[in-house]
């Protein structure tokens, strides 16, 4: 089935159209039917597979259709999310495919000025996407009224719980009307997962994609054994090795993240670095120059790995392997997005197998091993030293490389 087959208004149709959207993946053809009759559902679908669409498509058009007649739009339904980057990207998502219809959505976080999204709630919008944090200080403010709200969504369920955020959502239910649709979309399930959904769902349809396989099948997987010391030197030849691509590196700290930014300055490697302790207006302006291809290698860490909705991103490289084995899928699933392949490669060391063999535990899957030759792997130290290392620091390294060697045998 074509989405021109549906019965959606001529210009949700032009708008997928324009973005070229000819057929809905298999989480939208599911999710689709179910939420236009009105019904709840409950989502479990990998990341990557078009789960934003798949809600975004069919309320615009009911909420389209509720607000022709209506001269001054109110909140009808409101999008939870997790971090600011989700509610931006998800706001965008909705005006795109809006455009030239009766909905308007604002994007609300924290971390900003709140007068400018003040002025936009007075002009009237339909759709709110938002962080607890913000949305909630509005609703206090008086600027946020929610009594005539008809559909709520949570989206990035098992991250809100990550994050903490499972009381806010509690509190919502006391801002809303009881009768109302709810979609619930969570990447993973767990009995808190569960837990939660069905405080929130009334007799749901529920919908399961890809449950034996969490990562897409559009990425391939690959794990390279080099230890933690010697991973700059691997970044580095692998980065000049693909200057043409877009590289998104994952690691696990805001302070790691700046070091290899710093390592990789030191080889005349630019890359940017995205993560909690930056404000707001430089994440966004980072964000919006990696999709334009601007900056080609972008660092984060995993708190932004769900915020990350970035076209075209050829490799994910995990430089520290995750402590949690959802986070690799989360981290993946930044590449190989709808019809494109893509590539993952992990940095493995020694302290971090026990990580790796949790990761094809969850995925049911061995990820295929890149062996590389002892001789490559001194080399490709040796090479990057070589270049831009003085000859006293040369000596140094060598002797440190010699030495672990020693101690492994």
């Amino acid at each position: 089935m074509k989405f021109q087959d549906y019965t959606f208004c001529n210009e949700i149709k032009q708008n997928l159209e324009e973005l070229g959207y000819k057929k809905p993946t298999d989480i939208q053809y599911k999710a689709i039917p179910s939420i236009l009759q009105g019904e709840d559902v409950l989502a479990i679908a990998q990341t990557g597979t078009g789960k934003t669409a798949a809600f975004v498509i069919p309320i615009i058009e009911i909420l389209h259709n509720r607000t022709r007649k209506s001269r001054q739009p109110h909140i009808q339904c409101v999008i939870m999310e997790p971090t600011r980057e989700l509610v931006i990207q998800t706001a965008r998502v909705c005006n795109t495919l809006a455009k030239n219809t009766t909905i308007k959505t604002l994007g609300l976080f924290g971390g900003v000025e709140q007068d400018p999204q003040i002025a936009v709630l007075t002009k009237g919008v339909s759709i709110l996407v938002a962080t607890p944090g913000r949305l909630f200080d509005l609703i206090s403010q008086g600027y946020v009224s929610l009594q005539q709200l008809k559909i709520l969504v949570v989206d990035e369920a098992d991250h809100m719980l990550d994050l903490g955020f499972i009381e806010d959502i509690k509190q919502l239910l006391r801002h809303i009307p009881r009768y109302r649709q709810t979609l619930f979309f969570s990447a993973t399930i767990t009995p808190q997962i569960k837990d939660l959904a069905y405080s929130l769902v009334h007799k749901p349809v529920r919908i399961q994609i890809s449950p034996k396989d969490p990562v897409s099948k559009n990425v391939d997987h690959y794990v390279a054994f080099i230890e933690m010391d010697d991973k700059r030197f691997f970044l580095e030849q692998f980065i000049k090795e693909h200057q043409e691509n877009k590289i998104l590196i994952f690691v696990r700290t805001k302070v790691r993240a700046e070091r290899v930014k710093a390592a990789m300055a030191r080889v005349q490697i630019h890359t940017e670095t995205i993560h909690g302790d930056k404000p707001q207006k430089e994440r966004n302006h980072i964000m919006k120059e990696f999709a334009a291809g601007t900056i080609q290698i972008l660092i984060a860490t995993d708190i932004s790995a769900r915020g990350i909705d970035i076209p075209n991103i050829d490799y994910v490289i995990n430089y520290d392997m995750p402590e949690d084995a959802e986070n690799y899928v989360h981290r993946i699933g930044r590449t190989g997005r709808g019809t494109k392949r893509g590539s993952s490669i992990s940095f493995c060391s020694e302290s971090e197998k026990e990580l790796l063999t949790h990761i094809e535990e969850f995925i049911s899957k061995k990820i295929t091993v890149i062996d590389i030759d002892k001789q490559i792997y001194k080399q490709t130290i040796l090479q990057s030293i070589d270049t831009n290392t003085p000859l006293q620091e040369i000596l140094k390294e060598i002797e440190y490389i010699d030495s672990k060697r020693k101690k492994k045998k």
